[in-house]
């Protein structure tokens, strides 16, 4: 796979960032487009594929704002009640899929699983790992082209070490400047990552996630588009089946 530019992981120190104050940023655009959709869907005037359209991006937007919620919920109530253990990172990723085809198919994209073999299980909770790698996903979906594809990866790292699960769009090129911004967010888990959209909360609840479970979150930018990933540790017991 070409790639250009630079690769980060990552880092799994602690943060100051507010969450409430993320929090308020994030979900401050979803509502004012939301009054906006509901605005327009009055108009008498429109098709009923228009009100179709108008109420699957609503649909789309309320969504993403509830697992946005959710997720900062999992955070207030103290994530060392999310207890790790072996879990098989297959069947997270078949999840996210099976979760978000619907969403994909109505947005005109498609989101696949990379064809892999066998993967040993990780140290990890299965939920927060879900999260992560749907919130990843669900991030894709606004950069993927038109038509485009997301894909679900997945490989072993590090001598067989380290499981990284990786989302892959196949978006806009994303020019230096905007990476270097993008890498010292990833850096320093800030509230703002630079992609259309977004203040960057999805991008400090996977950091808080990853590093509960001993993992770290990262992306690499490709010549098309970017991946995002978790990689977690490998689980030195018995292999899932």
């Amino acid at each position: 796979m070409s790639l250009r530019g630079e690769r980060y992981q990552g880092s799994g120190a602690s943060t100051s960032v507010s969450a409430i104050g993320v929090a308020a940023h994030e979900l401050k655009s979803p509502l004012v487009l939301l009054r906006q959709l509901s605005i327009e869907l009055s108009d008498m005037s429109l098709s009923q594929a228009e009100r179709q359209r108008i109420a699957d991006q609503m649909k789309h937007i309320s969504e993403r704002g509830l697992r946005l919620t959710s997720d900062l919920t999992r955070l207030e109530s103290q994530l060392e009640l999310f207890s790790v253990e072996p879990v098989n990172p297959l069947d997270v990723v078949r999840d996210v899929r099976s979760e978000l085809s619907g969403l994909y198919m109505a947005k005109g994209r498609e989101l696949r699983v990379a064809r892999v073999r066998h993967l040993p299980p990780v140290i990890a909770n299965r939920d927060l790992l879900r999260r992560i790698v749907l919130n990843f996903a669900d991030n894709a979906l606004h950069y993927s082209h038109v038509d485009g594809m997301v894909e679900l990866q997945a490989q072993l790292l590090n001598e067989r070490s380290i499981v990284r699960l990786s989302v892959r769009d196949y978006g806009p090129y994303i020019s230096s400047k905007e990476w270097r911004v993008l890498s010292g967010t990833l850096k320093h888990v800030k509230a703002a990552h630079q992609r259309p959209q977004s203040s960057g909360l999805g991008i400090y609840i996977a950091h808080e996630f990853a590093s509960h479970m001993n993992g770290s979150i990262g992306a690499t930018r490709h010549q098309n588009g970017a991946s995002f990933y978790v990689d977690l540790p490998v689980s030195h017991q018995l292999a899932l089946v």
